[in-house]
């Protein structure tokens, strides 16, 4: 059985919620940039970037260190970062499909080349940190994966083997190991990957990531959405509500919001994350857990949580309800969903009982996480290429962002080399049944991996299709 317990709250589950700021941690910090003007009037440019997160500034840095003078213009709806790429945990893991496992399932033959792009990618990410000075709180410690059923134990086991095969550095936990590293009651193992995810400070890599392309000449626009794109001979022109801008080559990075291009939608979905953010613990609190090699973590069930300490030891603590919203429902409103935030809290105080009558949560979030049914990127070309999007990265965004937007700018550049060459490149995964049929699934879906963490493991009928298939649902 699985070791949380949903319908048993405690009396500090509510307390500890009570004066939890409704505000994304990492940038409520006076050092958060002011926005920059909206787009005014009709502008030209070389390439134009729709969305100011991860993968378009990323897109926009490559582009700009690649072609000095290229006239570069980044668009975005709210301000940069405003998405998944400042809501998140801050997990910078090197896979580019959604983890060793799901890359085997659909990109067997492939998949040797794909990690050695992973860890070029990944180089790439801490080589820009330091060439352009950006102080986003590193810590190469890798990540824990907690078991806390005895099945999951098991998989975790064949896990060790399996990254092993495959070159990576991983330790075995056995219940008192694990327990070592992090001192939980619910904890019956688990699987140390010494090389895989550093921890960051996500919004500061995106702040540093914006100055960096304003140094090479980027332009930026703010508060900015991108209502319609029109193609006009050879270029295609993007109204705004107050502007116009005008390029022969558009690349769109609005991943989980998926506007303007309608099409994005059948492949990529949005899928609400909630997290929680306590207050610092004290030197006596933190000693009660453990965490001195200060690793991300996770549990291990279908249904998981995610958790990691803040440079000034803090714990997030993220994940496990996953909601679609009908329709693909997105905005404001489906932020504020007391009964996941109460339920977070409930698995937070059962997973380290030595801190509830103690600690509280200082901040508690949610946000949309671009999904695909193969849980990883992709891409897709428009106005006979003149337009190339990207999106999907499915929670592992952090990382895999860079890698996307390199092989989007080369798509958008007809390049022909290994990178465009993949089939996890060239082939979108399956897509969505149009509603209702999408909602009536997905809602399905999560109740059976719910029932399966229940009850052992067990997949059932439903999900082993699914996984025969290669298809599911996951944020």
């Amino acid at each position: 059985m699985t070791a949380f317990i949903d319908n048993k709250k405690s009396e500090w589950t509510r307390e500890a919620l009570k004066n939890a700021k409704k505000a994304v941690f990492w940038t409520d910090r006076p050092e958060a940039p002011e926005p920059n003007p909206p787009l005014t009037g009709e502008i030209t440019a070389d390439l134009v970037i729709v969305g100011g997160g991860f993968s378009g500034l990323w897109a926009a840095l490559q582009a700009a260190e690649e072609t000095p003078g290229r006239k570069i213009v980044i668009i975005e709806a709210k301000n940069v970062g405003f998405g998944a790429s400042t809501r998140n945990g801050g997990f910078c893991e090197s896979s580019l499909t959604h983890g060793l496992i799901n890359g085997l399932t659909h990109w067997h033959d492939e998949i040797e080349t794909i990690n050695r792009l992973a860890v070029e990618n990944i180089k790439g990410i801490v080589d820009t940190a330091k060439r352009y000075q950006i102080d986003a709180d590193f810590e190469f410690n890798g990540v824990l994966n907690m078991a806390t059923a005895e099945w999951q134990l098991e998989e975790l086991k064949d896990n060790e083997i399996l990254y092993k095969e495959y070159g990576e550095e991983v330790t075995f936990l056995d219940q008192e190991a694990a327990r070592k590293e992090l001192n939980s009651p619910t904890y019956l193992g688990g699987l140390w990957i010494h090389d895989d995810t550093i921890m960051i400070d996500p919004a500061k890599l995106t702040w540093g990531l914006k100055r960096a392309c304003e140094k090479l000449g980027v332009t930026i626009y703010e508060n900015s959405r991108v209502d319609d794109v029109e193609e006009h001979g050879e270029s295609l022109h993007l109204i705004t509500e107050k502007g116009k801008a005008i390029a022969p080559k558009v690349l769109l990075a609005t991943n989980a919001w998926a506007a303007p291009i309608k099409d994005i939608k059948k492949y990529i979905i949005p899928v609400y994350d909630h997290v929680l953010m306590t207050r610092p613990l004290t030197d006596e609190e933190l000693k009660s857990i453990g965490w001195e090699h200060r690793q991300g973590a996770s549990d291990s069930s279908n249904q998981f949580h995610y958790y990691r300490l803040t440079k000034d030891n803090r714990i997030l603590w993220g994940g496990w309800d996953a909601n679609y919203y009908k329709g693909s429902g997105i905005g404001p409103e489906y932020e504020e969903r007391q009964e996941s935030f109460e339920l977070l809290s409930n698995h937070f105080f059962e997973s380290f009982p030595q801190l509830e009558g103690q600690v509280t949560f200082t901040h508690r979030w949610a946000g949309p996480i671009g999904t695909t049914s193969q849980f990883s990127a992709t891409f897709g070309k428009k106005f006979n290429g003149k337009l190339v999007w990207v999106g999907g990265h499915t929670g592992l965004g952090v990382g895999a962002s860079r890698f996307g937007a390199r092989a989007a700018l080369d798509l958008l550049d007809n390049k022909d080399n290994e990178i465009t060459r993949l089939k996890m490149v060239q082939k979108k995964p399956v897509p969505f049944p149009p509603e209702p049929l999408r909602n009536m699934l997905i809602q399905y879906t999560k109740r059976r991996i719910a029932h399966s963490d229940a009850n052992d493991g067990r997949r059932g009928l439903w999900l082993k299709t699914l996984d025969s298939l290669g298809l599911g649902f996951d944020s």
